[in-house]
């Protein structure tokens, strides 16, 4: 059963840890009344919610979405690490696949602390603790830096040992990822580095330094998804982007048995669901001109460069030195500026990548808007592990309508949110 994005919505990603930010149900009610409000939907409409976070307890997701309405539906609640906002987005899709919903809420937050993520329950086992223990033990790269740095800079250095990709390449897709965020509204940094000023910025681990590295972000982000029946029954062609592939891989042998700090970092799981997503759908790489990639950390982005096809193994510090990641180049990589640059609530970030490309793919980008796009594919990776890639097309081929009122632009919807506010009748 074929798979449709009617409608997507976030909040602006910003720095967690300021008294004045607002709570997690707040957040996610902008972000799912933008998405139902682009859908021209109400929530009566959704049957089912299924609702990614990573801090916070049990129900959260329930108290997210009851802030927009309480209508007895079914609503999981999903945490796959940095993973989530797209295993919820996946949860969803599957249940439209299998029949038993016409139309779904996709919905992910996360409300952080400030610095680099840490581990919570040190009383029991953590599930990425041989994942810590073999990069350690694997690597010849020594620091006292946080753990998560630490996994992909060591990918990182075993690519240079590998290919003899160099510390430059890291750094130019930092510098690209700032660069794009520059013309992203919702991004939590929007500042425009030079390539030396990345390069020296504080050195973190292996060839990452401070402007290489993501950093904890609070915000909200939501999709609602239909099958095709429903889609034509409420008209909605114009804004339809259809999931045309979708898969969730987890860790097999392969993450430990070859001793690969790539791997740790979850190269295997990326090629594996991003070949099982070409071979359902039978598209190639090269077909696809818009990318949204899980650059947590730049390391990162340049492996998964090799693990989606983008480029051939081993021609990453090529396919980067070429500008064929980037406007002008064969595909662009990161447009929204990435995790680096727009921020990475944990449990939204999945759900921002698919707002972006959907905004890509309806010619609703603004300054960011690539031409000519027909296929963009959503990459996002947790360690632990899982990782989901999907790939989505515009159902109308043809530029579809946008509404007067359709925006992906936060300061006009501000505006219309005002505007409603306004018109609500008092008690």
């Amino acid at each position: 059963m074929r798979v449709f994005v009617i409608g997507v919505g976030m909040t602006k990603f910003i720095k967690p840890g300021k008294d004045d930010n607002p709570d997690y149900p707040i957040m996610a009610a902008q972000a799912t009344r933008r998405a139902l409000h682009d859908s021209g939907l109400t929530f009566k409409d959704v049957k089912m919610a299924a609702v990614g976070y990573v801090y916070g307890d049990s129900t959260c997701g329930q108290r997210a979405v009851y802030e927009v309405g309480m209508t007895g539906i079914p609503i999981y609640n999903v945490n796959n690490n940095c993973s989530t906002g797209s295993s919820a987005l996946h949860l969803a899709q599957q249940f439209i696949t299998g029949g038993l919903y016409d139309c779904a809420l996709a919905l992910g937050f996360e409300k952080m602390e400030k610095g680099s993520l840490t581990l919570k329950f040190p009383d029991r086992t953590q599930p990425v603790d041989k994942l810590i223990n073999y990069s350690d033990e694997w690597s010849t790269e020594k620091s006292k830096g946080p753990w998560a740095p630490k996994i992909f800079g060591n990918a990182g250095v075993e690519h240079m040992q590998k290919f003899g990709t160099k510390p430059e390449h890291f750094a130019k897709i930092a510098f690209k990822n700032h660069l794009h965020s520059t013309r992203n509204p919702y991004s939590q940094f929007r500042d425009k580095y030079t390539l030396e000023e990345i390069i020296k910025s504080p050195k973190i681990h292996g060839p990452l330094t401070k402007l290489q590295c993501c950093p904890t972000s609070d915000g909200a982000a939501a999709a609602i998804l239909c099958n095709e029946k429903f889609l034509l029954e409420h008209n909605l062609q114009d804004q339809a982007v259809e999931i045309v592939g979708c898969a969730l891989t987890t860790d097999n042998e392969s993450t430990f048995a070859q001793k690969s700090l790539m791997n740790l970092a979850g190269y295997d799981m990326s090629r594996r669901a991003a070949e099982q997503v070409y071979k359902k759908t039978g598209v190639d790489p090269k077909q696809i001109g818009a990318v949204e990639l899980h650059d947590c950390f730049s390391a990162n982005e340049l492996i998964t460069y090799e693990a989606l096809g983008l480029c051939d193994v081993g021609k990453a510090g090529e396919f980067i030195d070429k500008g064929d990641n980037t406007y002008g180049g064969r595909v662009v990589v990161n447009p929204s500026g990435g995790l680096i640059s727009k921020g990475h609530p944990l449990g939204a970030t999945g759900l921002a990548q698919c707002a972006e490309l959907c905004w890509q793919l309806r010619g609703m980008a603004e300054d960011r808007q690539i031409k000519n796009l027909n296929y963009a594919l959503q990459h996002n990776i947790g360690l632990g592990g899982a990782c989901v890639v999907i790939l989505y097309k515009k159902f109308n081929q043809k530029n579809g309508k946008v509404r007067a009122d359709q925006s992906a632009n936060p300061d006009i919807l501000e505006k219309i949110e005002a505007q409603k506010q306004q018109e609500r009748p008092r008690l």
